[in-house]
């Protein structure tokens, strides 16, 4: 599953919580005092930060299929843990199709995305998203275009807060001279993408349009690592995705994705580019 539906949110604090997480966080809440562990402790144990298991037991964060194990054989939870999370979902915002991708990106250790139809979701500022989720087909009410704006802040957020995870990005020429939303919704999203490109943990390149053929041409693919250095891919289309597992599937798209590395600009080119397109707005 990929980049949900267009668009992106507006609050960037955090989600008011889900009946179903709140269960779950209280659930795990339960068997942690059973065990006699502060959250400190237990923080240290599961291998994840004190405030991440403040904000799942408050019911603010989902967890992730990791946490969720470590956590089942720590506690000796009897499966009720795991159990609870059979019943989490992602909060309103998230085509369904996307919801288990998204679960995944929360603790990837490496994120990569190609994209040739339009700015990648984390990268994407409110304004662009925000114009993507109005103009959808069929239109969408004022209440769930909030709510899929603010799916897509939370989103942009694995960028800043995950600082050891490595992004790369690849993305057609077309997609960012495009102007979507109008001239200055693209000069601030442009700005974004360059103050994004500065990061160590971030590498933005461009396909460029003199590029006659290259690997990416059936269409947008993410790759994703997870902690354990097991990678999986998705790849999207209008009304669906498909996540693939399968090791021989995915040495494909790693194959495509490394080609495409190669045959795009430099992450140095990309940036004058960038710049150069910002600076004709």
């Amino acid at each position: 599953m990929m980049d949900e539906n267009p668009g992106d949110g507006l609050d960037w604090g955090e989600p008011e919580p889900t009946e179903g997480l709140k269960a779950f966080g209280a659930v795990l809440q339960v068997f942690r005092n059973r065990a006699g562990l502060t959250q400190e402790q237990f923080a240290e144990l599961v291998g994840y930060s004190v405030a991440t298991v403040g904000s799942v037991e408050q019911g603010r964060h989902l967890p992730s299929v990791t946490f969720v194990n470590r956590a089942e054989e720590i506690l000796d939870a009897f499966g009720a843990i795991r159990a609870a999370a059979k019943h989490l979902t992602r909060r309103r915002g998230l085509a369904r199709w996307f919801q288990q991708w998204a679960q995944l990106e929360l603790t990837a250790v490496t994120l990569y995305t190609y994209e040739n139809r339009l700015v990648p979701g984390v990268l994407q500022t409110p304004a662009y998203a925000r114009t993507l989720f109005e103009k959808q087909i069929p239109a969408t009410g004022d209440d769930e275009i909030e709510a899929l704006l603010s799916a897509r802040v939370e989103r942009a957020k694995l960028l800043t807060e995950r600082p050891h995870t490595i992004y790369s990005f690849i993305i057609e020429e077309h997609v960012l001279r495009r102007l979507t939303g109008g001239p200055e919704v693209m000069k601030e999203q442009l700005d974004h993408i360059i103050e994004m490109s500065t990061r160590r943990n971030v590498d933005i390149q461009i396909m460029p349009q003199s590029r006659e053929h290259h690997a990416g041409l059936d269409g947008p693919v993410q790759l994703l690592e997870t902690p354990e250095n097991q990678w999986y891919a998705y790849c999207e289309g209008q009304e669906n995705g498909l996540l693939f597992s399968d090791s021989k599937v995915v040495s494909i798209l790693q194959k495509r994705y490394a080609r495409m590395r190669a045959q795009a600009l430099s992450a140095e080119d990309s940036l004058s580019l960038l710049r150069e397109m910002r600076g004709a707005l």
